[in-house]
Parts: C-alpha cells; structure tokens; sequence
C-alpha cells in the first residue's frame, strides 16, 4: 500500500486580501536567462567553454538582456569562461552578465576578480533561509542566517565601491518557499538597507520556489505577501526563479507575475536541477498567443531547439509546448477536418485574427508546421510509415531504413490503395522477421577471451545454421559478437561483408522483455546494400539473427 501518511502538507498562509485573482499579465517581464548557471550544472554532460559561448550568443540573439553566466568563484572552467567573454569582447554594451557567489569573502574576492573588464554586472548572492535548512544543515537561528547574508552584503558593497563599473546586488533567500514570510521580509529587508538601494539604483530581490512545495496559488499569495510589505519598494526589482518540482512552474511565475513580480529568472525548455526550472519559452509563447509582445526573439523556434538539444545533450519532449515535434500534429479525423475548416474560414474571412479549433497560435508564426498524421497509402511518405511502426508495433526503425521499407508499402498500396497497421507489420515480418532461407539461424554459444594475451581479439563465437535445410557449424573470432560473426560469414560464404550501422532497443518492458536489432549490411563484392532485423529475450541473439536477415536479403548463400 503507498505510505502516504509519511508525508505532511506544507503549510499555507491565511491572506483572504489577495488581489492577484483579479489582475491580467498585461506585459512581458525582465527576463532573466540562467541556462549558463542553474541550467549547466544539473547536465550529465556540462557544456565546455566553446558551446557555452555558443549558448551565451544565441541567448542574445533572442533578446535577453540579462544572462546567469556562472559560478565563476566554483571552479577554474567557470572562471576561464567568463574571462573568455570578456577578453573576446562578447558582452555587449547593453547586456548584463550576472554572478552568483555564496556569502563568503574568499568566493565574493574571486568573483570580482572574475568580472574585471565588465562595465556592468548583477553580483547574485544568496544563502538558504527555509526552517527545514536552518534545523538540519546549518544549525543556525535566524538571527545568525541574517547576518551572513548582511555580512555578504556589505563585502559585496565594499567592493562595488571601488570597481570601475556598475555593480547591482541581486539576494536571494534560498529555499524561500519553505522559509516562513516575516522571516523572508526581515532578512530581504536587511539586505536591501545594508546595500542602500534607491529608485535610482534598486536592488534585485528574487524569491526562488527552490523547490516547488505548494500549489502556484501559494506561490503567489507568497510573492503578494511579501511584494506589498516591502520597505520603499521602489527601490526594489522583484524577480522570481521557480522550479518545476510539481509539474507547475509556468504556472507559478504566471500567477507570481499576477502577484507583482518585476522579473523571471529561467531557461530554455525548462532545463535545471530534478525537474527543472521554468521554461522561459513556454511562459513567452503563451503571452505571444495571448496578443502580448514577449520581448523576446522566438520567431524561430527549430534554431533553439537545434542547439539545445546539440549543446546540452538532452532531447526536446515530443509533447513539450511548442517546441515538441508533435504538438502541432493531428492525429484525430475529427481534429483534422476542424483544423482544415479553420484554416479555410480565416482564409474566405481575410481575418487578421488567428482563430483555429485545436491550434493555439499559428505555428508557422515561430516556423513551425500543422502536420496531420496521415493515413497510410500511395500518397504517404516514409515518415508515416515508421510511425505506423513504432506508435502501433513498438519497432523505431533506424532513419536509413525508412525509405527502404516504405517502398515495399509503396508498392502494395499503389496496387490495393490504403493499406492497414496490420498489413505494414505482416510485409515488415515477411521482408525482415521471417528472412530464414537459405540461411537459418539455429544457437549461438559466445567465449570471452579478453584474458588471452596472445590473441587480438576478445572474443570467440560458435554459430551453429542450416544452409538450405543442411545443418552447418561455425567459429570464428573478432572484437565483440557481431564483429565475430562477421568474420565467420565471410569465410563460410566466401562473399566480403561490411557492417554499416547497428542499432537496437527494447520492445517491451519487464522480465519477459523482447530486444529489436538492425543490421545495415554491405555486399562488398557488388556494392549492394540492406537491412536486416532480428528479435530476440537476447540482444545478441537478436543482433545475430538481424545479421541473417540481410544476408538472406542480399540473396548471399542462395543457389
């Protein structure tokens, strides 16, 4: 049974007085991008200098004014690269590059050093202020976690002081969420005094949802709270970084817009620690469909996707807002033929206006494409006929295999017309599956022999196949089992074979899980090419078989 009494709900505040329901988002906010900060370091793979640099110009290109760029006191790779912005001259006059440092003198030293050359710059300092931290982590009462934070502003002024450039503080109470709201105001407060901010030259204070704890609607009684008991708060730039530990950061920064926030820390596509942080993206588009100018560059979204997906080694969900590969496909009859409806309204209407059943915004307006999913016959292409075989078959053919296949349904359909998921996976067993003469795989037996020094190879196969109907036995040796088999098929058959590509997946999850491998297979002697398929609980096996099937393909060992 799930335990869920092990858990609490956290607390919410009493504050009938809200006013937040009542307001509309009306404008684009200060947007602050921490791709380069909060972003890259929750990567299994952290970016190098030249694909943060990369990231850092397009992040211009869309219009951000306000770029997290590290943690330059952390490690020497984060210093290097923003010593590397500087000295190439990339920060342009009207960008502010942003820090962050903890509150201590020897990291705040470190990050002045770092941002030397810069005429400007938010020095982001922080320290973890929730109840849970305070008892377990640092064993401090909230009278000592003020004052680091106040320690940590007054270095920070000292040294602004005497830089040659413009210095803005930005605070943050770490973990605010959990932090209880009068503490939050007087730690926020002594900060703001102790730097002295002013109309003129305001501090930023940002009020992370660390992690998300609540419903967005806490959230935003919180940012109200605290956005209408702030001293002088003029003198104040209120900024929020809400992660998406709930599923609800967009969410929580809209209606934290609602509730008087000046600014959005986030990034691209929600990358961050857990689940991330909010997807700045996904909150512009939804302004953009709202009538709102985002201030913000996205017509082209594929060009963001494209490096994304390159520098931070992470894939885009097919079902992510606006940038999913499927969100503006129809795949229902029904919502096809209400789109195609739409489209020809607006069109007989001459309206200005976008307004299409199914589709919020037009998605060529951030160069994109409607695409519905279409059916299967003369006219499809072979992106349609893998779909058929991954979405009902659990088969993702390899990208080189498509156009193979989808000549064999072609042919069929240009004879029968359309032509049924049933019948797509019949001709892929025929043409693959059930490639077994004249060469049938039987067993397979596999030696490791990385211990034997005076062999080249790593391991031994014993293959054991019939040749039409003629039971035959094989061994050979390579650099792993398909290399293996290779060799051993090349000299039973006498016909030089190369393999080209190899991939696999599971089909299926569990104990009694299947394994799907392709085999591209070149015919080296007459420059023939195809692909092969095996299945098999063994992905060797199943790699084995894949290796059959085309050389039953290639007609190789055939009278």
């Amino acid at each position: 049974m799930l335990n869920y009494q092990r858990y609490r709900k956290n607390p919410v505040i009493d504050y009938p007085e809200r006013e937040w329901p009542n307001k509309e988002i009306e404008k684009a906010p200060i947007w602050c991008s921490v791709d380069l900060r909060d972003g890259n370091q929750a990567l299994i793979d952290p970016m190098v200098v030249e694909e943060k640099i990369e990231m850092f110009q397009h992040l211009i290109k869309l219009g951000f004014k306000e770029i997290e760029i590290g943690f330059p006191a952390a490690s020497q790779i984060e210093f290097d690269y923003l010593r590397q912005l500087v000295d190439r001259k990339l920060i342009p006059d009207d960008v502010v590059v942003q820090v962050l440092t903890q509150c201590r003198e020897e990291l705040i030293d470190r990050t002045f050093e770092s941002i030397e050359g810069c005429k400007q710059a938010v020095v982001h300092i922080y320290n973890s202020t929730s109840t849970l931290q305070r008892d377990v982590v640092f064993h401090m009462d909230q009278d000592e976690i003020i004052d680091i934070a106040v320690k940590g502003t007054q270095m920070v002024k000292e040294r602004a002081e005497k830089f040659p450039g413009k210095i803005i503080l930005e605070y943050s109470p770490e973990s605010f969420t959990g932090t209880e709201l009068d503490f939050a105001l007087r730690i926020c407060t002594a900060v703001q005094k102790t730097w002295g901010a002013t109309k003129e030259n305001p501090i930023i204070i940002n009020l992370p949802s660390t992690v998300e704890m609540n419903t967005p609607n806490v959230y935003a009684d919180q940012i109200e709270w605290m956005n209408k008991h702030f001293e002088d708060r003029e003198s104040i730039i209120l900024s929020v970084h809400p992660h998406n530990d709930r599923g609800t950061g967009v969410a929580s920064a809209e209606l934290a817009l609602l509730a008087g926030a000046d600014r959005v820390e986030g990034t691209l596509f929600g990358n961050g620690e857990r689940t991330g942080n909010v997807d700045i993206l996904n909150i512009a588009y939804n302004m953009f469909s709202q009538g709102i100018d985002p201030q913000l560059n996205i017509e082209h979204i594929n060009e963001s996707i494209e490096l994304y997906e390159r520098c931070c080694k992470i894939p885009i969900h097919p079902r992510h807002p606006y940038a999913g590969k499927l969100v503006f496909t129809a795949f229902s009859g029904s919502h096809q033929d209400a789109i195609n409806k739409g489209v020809a309204a607006l069109r007989e209407r001459g309206s200005e206006i976008w307004r299409v059943p199914y589709l919020p915004i037009d998605p060529a307006d951030i160069g994109r494409e409607y695409e519905p999913i279409v059916r299967i016959n003369s006219q499809s292409g072979k992106g349609g006929v893998a779909f058929v075989m991954d979405t009902y078959f659990g088969f993702k053919l390899p990208k080189g295999m498509h156009k193979e296949f989808a000549k064999v349904i072609q042919g069929i359909s240009e004879k029968q017309g359309e032509v049924s998921p049933e019948e797509i996976m019949e001709q892929f067993r025929q043409q693959y599956l059930d490639q077994k003469e004249p060469l049938h795989f039987r067993r397979l037996r596999v030696d490791d022999m990385s211990d034997a020094t005076d062999s080249p190879f790593d391991t031994k196969v014993t293959v054991v196949y019939t040749d039409h109907g003629t039971e035959k036995t094989f061994e050979a040796v390579g650099n792993g089992p398909i290399d293996a088999v290779q060799r051993g098929v090349q000299e039973q058959t006498g016909v030089r074979i190369k393999v080209l590509d190899y991939e696999e997946h599971a089909l299926q999850s569990g104990a009694s899980s299947q394994a799907a491998a392709y085999i591209h297979l070149l015919d080296a002697d007459d420059g023939t090419v195809t692909y092969g398929v095996g299945v098999s609980s063994n992905i060797t096996r199943a790699s084995v078989r894949a290796i059959f099937s085309a050389l039953n393909r290639l007609g190789i060992g055939a009278d």
